[in-house]
């Protein structure tokens, strides 16, 4: 499984298209949940994924401070081949990156509830109630470094 850590300037057509094409065929198709899934921050972030002889396996995208969030944040999360460990994967390298690119001490996602054990697993603690996002349960949680 190879990864990538991409800034959207750098991204050629064909990684555009199949990023693009995973998102909405998981957040539209899938999820049933028709929204602006082409939202303008894409322009702003690292796309991040891991791919192997089948294309992309995992994904995820990393935005700066004043994007989405007053904090660098992780979004647009997707495992393909589930419970294998990718998710898990994606999201420490999201991590990295914010760090290593935005300097980020903290970051904000907007996680689906279904996935909270994934995030807290990383380290992310939940910060508000449950809402509802495009119909889907959503809860606010923040990574914050610790000093070790």
């Amino acid at each position: 499984m190879d990864f990538f850590c991409k800034h959207f300037t750098q991204l050629t057509r064909d990684e555009l298209y199949e990023i693009c094409q995973l998102r909405v065929a998981v957040f539209i198709v899938e999820q049933q949940c028709a929204y602006p899934e082409i939202d303008g921050a894409d322009r702003d972030a690292f796309h991040l994924w891991l791919q192997d002889g089948d294309g992309i396996q995992a994904y995820l995208r990393v935005l700066p401070p004043g994007a989405a969030f007053d904090t660098a944040s992780i979004g647009r999360v997707i495992a393909v081949k589930r419970r294998q460990g990718l998710g898990s994967r994606i999201v420490a390298e999201g991590i990295r990156t914010a760090r290593e690119r935005f300097g980020a001490r903290e970051i904000t996602i907007e996680a689906q509830t279904y996935a909270r054990g994934l995030y807290e697993r990383a380290g992310f603690v939940q910060t508000s109630e449950e809402f509802l996002e495009d119909g889907i349960p959503h809860i606010r949680m923040v990574w914050t470094q610790t000093d070790q």
